[in-house]
């Protein structure tokens, strides 16, 4: 029987409450996925969009993978270290 951590998976309870399931995807032979349409249009994913590929960690293993678009990425990136050089670099 799994314990209570591995039941929760590496997300804990507080994330499954903002988690759906939108699709299945498949890997093929060459590591290639498609992301369902349905998904595609409700992200506003558009072919040549670049989605950066974070991975969250339960010990050594990839337990989840999330996808952000760069843009979204680097903007949440600034926020988090705007302040934190503005104070580091303060005279």
């Amino acid at each position: 029987m799994a314990s209570e951590d591995e039941a929760q998976g590496c997300c804990g309870e507080a994330a499954a409450s903002c988690c759906n399931i939108e699709g299945i995807v498949s890997v093929d032979e060459r590591g290639q996925m498609v992301l369902p349409k349905e998904l595609r249009d409700k992200a506003g994913i558009k072919a040549g969009d670049k989605l950066a590929a974070v991975s969250m960690r339960q010990g050594e293993a990839v337990c989840c993978i999330a996808l952000i678009r760069v843009e979204d990425l680097a903007r949440m990136v600034k926020g988090m270290l705007g302040p934190v050089m503005t104070e580091a670099f303060k005279d």
